[in-house]
């Protein structure tokens, strides 16, 4: 089994922990971070959809990144967003950090797919960008327009030839749609053999089913710390979470276990 989840905009170049392995697509991550450099700042701007003082600091960003080396903090570590702060990686055991090693995997714009010890260097490229017309990366036959013509299905045959049967999706729209939730990913996975099984977190008020974003991150998060603390391996195991007030919604869940609905009444 398998669990995808989300990167974070937010990152730190340092970390007391070092990585430990090499990311798997490190050569596409210094492909894309090439081309990067070679838009103007007008264009990356447009790319970022950033403000000027945060597209300086993205610029420096850019200038500075270096492919990742024994000191580059692990991308469990480095990723600073909502989502891992709720998972709190930093004070979990020996035991729950090789458990997300094994079946944790972490969907990127710029590193493609990622293992919690993976080396990383701060970046700023969200799988949803958008490029303002067809580009040439070095090693990429056609022009692309957009990161998911450039994963292509890559990421999907990744995570097949791990040898998982379970694909369980933690992750948003935009990042799942590049690895398992997408028209050809997805029948990729189901080709060979591969269930995923999609995970929402949402509330019940007025008879309406609503998931937010902010706290769909945050409990994501404790999704993920959660199947740590626990060993999770098998689907029928995840039906167990209840934390934050969520629980499983059998109404809304659908029938075979593709789709977990876990939801929560409002708070007073």
């Amino acid at each position: 089994m398998r669990l995808v989840i989300s990167p974070a905009k937010k990152m730190v170049a340092e970390d007391s922990l070092p990585s430990v392995t090499t990311p798997r697509f490190a050569s596409d991550a210094q492909a894309l971070t090439s081309l990067l450099r070679s838009l103007p700042a007008e264009k990356l701007q447009r790319l970022w959809r950033t403000s000027d003082a945060l597209t300086a600091r993205c610029l420096a960003t850019l200038e500075a990144w270096e492919p990742a080396g024994p000191a580059s903090p692990p991308a469990l570590l480095a990723y600073q967003g909502i989502q891992y702060a709720r998972m709190a990686p930093a004070v979990m055991t020996q035991r729950q950090l090789d458990y997300l090693q094994d079946h944790l995997r972490i969907l990127s714009g710029l590193y493609g797919l990622l293992r919690p010890f993976d080396g990383v260097c701060p970046y700023r490229l969200e799988m949803g960008a958008k490029f303002s017309e067809p580009l040439c990366v070095v090693g990429q036959g056609a022009p692309v327009c957009n990161l998911y013509q450039y994963w292509g299905d890559r990421l999907a045959w990744a995570l097949v030839q791990e040898g998982t049967d379970v694909l369980v999706n933690v992750a948003s729209e935009e990042y799942a749609k590049a690895a398992c939730s997408g028209s050809g990913t997805s029948e990729l996975l189901a080709d060979a053999g591969v269930q995923v099984v999609t995970c929402l977190f949402g509330t019940e008020k007025g008879g309406r089913w609503l998931q937010r974003a902010t706290a769909a991150k945050e409990t994501r998060g404790t999704f993920v710390r959660w199947c740590a603390e626990h060993e999770v391996c098998e689907v029928g195991e995840l039906s167990g979470f209840e934390e934050a007030g969520y629980r499983l919604d059998e109404e809304r869940s659908q029938a075979g276990s593709h789709r977990l609905v876990f939801s929560r009444l409002p708070q007073e």
